[in-house]
């Protein structure tokens, strides 16, 4: 079962046990897969490979937390705690974040296969550890270790 048809599955289940919140989530993370598939010009119920869901949810997930910003930002918190809820429900479906620790291994080792020593460099060496991670890690933790390790 691909990971698309076990989040179809649970919007079924979610629906059965009238989780509301659940259900509003997940519908809307169907929907985006649907318009993923219209963006790469397919058609639309043709299924996903676990790789593309993968960046469907996390980018869902991204979303989230700029949303959870800003809506602190505002001083809105109960905008916020909505976000923070839709956000759990998200994180349930993608792989397990790495450590800084982990990241940074994977930074020194991709620093010393590329041969790079200084900034002018950064975006080259972001992309082969972004490569690496495979959506295991966060950009902007990523960002701030290669920063600190490049500089």
């Amino acid at each position: 079962m691909t990971l698309q048809d076990e989040i179809r599955e649970d919007v079924k289940e979610s629906m059965r046990a009238r989780d509301d919140m659940r259900t509003l989530v997940l519908k809307g993370l169907v929907s985006s897969f649907t318009n993923y598939n219209v963006a790469k010009k397919r058609k639309p119920d043709k299924p996903l490979v676990d790789e593309e869901a993968m960046e469907v949810i996390s980018r869902e997930a991204k979303q989230r937390k700029d949303s959870i910003k800003q809506f602190e930002k505002g001083g809105r918190s109960d905008l916020a705690e909505k976000e923070k809820e839709e956000l759990k429900i998200l994180e349930g479906y993608l792989p397990e974040q790495m450590s800084d620790e982990e990241i940074e291994k994977i930074v020194i080792s991709k620093k010393a296969e590329l041969g790079i020593d200084d900034k002018s460099a950064m975006g080259q060496l972001m992309g082969a550890v972004m490569k690496e991670t495979k959506g295991r890690a966060d950009g902007n933790r990523v960002k701030e270790i290669v920063s600190k390790l490049i500089s």
